[in-house]
């Protein structure tokens, strides 16, 4: 792999169109997104973004978010567009006589992602958020040495200042920092800390209860989480949803592709969940004869390390 030459591609402005957006406005958004989500929405200030899940009762991970406030009853909800309409019809069903109201805004706001020079306050850290003017900012968790930024603005406001970039080459940034974003093969496949969520502000665990809180918390406090999100590199592509084995079990999965994007510098990057117990293994992606993957350290400490 060549990394200086992918460090200087990661500078610029990027097209975010696998995003949409949720919007909850009412006194009780921010209330009932707390009810229904990892994370505390009751104390989101509006310099503050949060990165969250949405969960069955069984703790299984059904949309991801990146949410920040517009106004202090207005939310907005950053997710996968392909988990968006069967992620607001079920948040929709919760809603009952909360003063809130879910709609797809995504055609409503542009979306941008923003990395290097493009980030003006490149010291800032991840969920914090800033305003300018229309226009929202959320700093996110930095990769390949580079800041990075998700922009969120309604239609029609200013373009952030910048040179283009490729979505692609935001994509392997996503990779890269660690931080997966759920689409539609990976419903109902992972509890949060199977994607480091606790370790990257995804779970408040101090907050009120929300659908599958009991899960999450039992496999925060009795040790039991036994798979982790780790960095990987393959020679050739892979397929997100895709299954992992270790060369000690060539029989069973022990892993699921996660995120995966192709690296400037030659194959294809990935986030990938693994069993801990086959990270140190000879992985395959497909079956024993399948695409190698060489795992590559992760950007941050997680949690039980800190």
């Amino acid at each position: 792999m060549i990394i200086q030459p992918m460090n200087e591609l990661l500078q610029g402005i990027a097209p975010l169109p696998h995003l949409g957006v949720i919007r909850a406005v009412g006194e009780d958004a921010a209330r009932f997104l707390h009810s229904q989500l990892t994370q505390d929405f009751s104390l989101l200030g509006m310099h503050q973004a949060r990165l969250a899940a949405f969960l069955t009762a069984k703790g299984r991970m059904q949309a991801s978010f990146v949410g920040f406030k517009r106004s202090e009853t207005e939310v907005l909800l950053v997710c996968s567009a392909d988990l968006l309409a069967p992620t607001l019809k079920r948040l929709s069903m919760f809603v009952l006589r909360s003063k809130v109201k879910l709609t797809d805004a995504s055609a409503d706001f542009v979306l941008r992602g923003l990395a290097g020079s493009a980030v003006a306050a490149s010291t800032a850290t991840p969920w914090s958020k800033t305003d300018a003017g229309d226009a929202s900012v959320v700093h996110l968790y930095p990769a390949a040495g580079q800041a990075r930024a998700l922009w969120g603005a309604p239609v029609g406001t200013p373009e952030p200042a910048g040179s283009p970039i490729p979505t692609e080459v935001w994509l392997w940034g996503e990779v890269q920092s660690g931080v997966a974003t759920l689409t539609a093969p990976l419903v109902d496949m992972f509890v949060p800390q199977m994607l480091n969520y606790e370790s990257v502000g995804g779970v408040n665990f101090k907050k009120g209860c929300y659908p599958g809180q009991e899960v999450v918390a039992r496999s925060q406090f009795r040790g039991v989480i036994k798979r982790r999100a780790y960095l990987a590199h393959a020679a050739s592509a892979v397929a997100v949803g895709a299954e992992v084995f270790s060369a000690q079990d060539p029989e069973q999965p022990c892993g699921t592709v996660v995120q995966v994007a192709g690296n400037p510098g030659g194959g294809f990057d990935a986030i990938v969940g693994l069993q801990t117990q086959a990270a140190q293994d000879a992985l395959h992606v497909g079956g024993p004869g399948g695409v190698a993957l060489q795992l590559l350290p992760l950007p941050y400490a997680l949690l039980e390390d800190i």
